[in-house]
């Protein structure tokens, strides 16, 4: 099993509920988030293009805040999934500095904190709190090594991209262009 985000930019207005959820479902601290909401404007007019993508952490299979973390709490559980484990955390930094992604952050309570694809919800069968809120269902979340999964079809069938590439870390979200 190998789980991946695809999100459609076609779909996706810029809403920022899948924010909301998360910081809802996660007890994410005011002021902080586990994902995000970037817009960017392409071209030059009259042929201007605006693309709305909500972010996260893209739990990579070449994960550099895995191999840098200096305690193991920065580890890769079932389904590739790249959590923290806040006990083992020394708070350190090693891994927000590795991220090519912005993707962590230093929780208040002294550990490093990030998307964990909502872990706790996958155990009981759900999706993520982000996925299941989105009002234009451009989000969907399966499993890549399934392919019959609709991750899997939407990236056999779609244009698609990942962020920085360029930095080799195999990223498990995906970007429908």
């Amino acid at each position: 099993m190998k789980y991946a985000m695809v999100i459609d930019t076609l779909k996706c207005v810029g809403c920022s509920d899948c924010v909301v959820a998360c910081q809802t479902e996660n007890n994410v601290p005011i002021g902080y988030c586990r994902d995000w909401v970037t817009e960017s404007v392409n071209g030059s007019y009259p042929h201007v293009e605006l693309e709305l993508k909500s972010e996260r952490c893209n739990h990579c299979d070449n994960a550099p805040c895995v191999r840098c973390c200096p305690t193991g709490a920065s580890h890769v559980a079932e389904g590739g999934i790249v959590l923290v484990t806040a006990g083992e955390c020394i708070g350190c930094g090693a891994c927000i500095e590795s991220c090519p992604y912005d993707a962590r952050f230093q929780h208040p309570d002294g550990y490093v904190d990030k998307c964990t694809f909502c872990a706790q919800r996958l155990k009981e069968g759900q999706l993520p709190a982000c996925v299941s809120v989105c009002p234009t269902k451009c989000m969907y979340f399966g499993d890549l090594d399934d392919p019959t999964s609709k991750v899997s079809h939407l990236l056999q069938s779609r244009k698609h991209k990942v962020l920085a590439p360029e930095a080799g870390t195999k990223p498990n979200v995906y970007y429908l262009i």
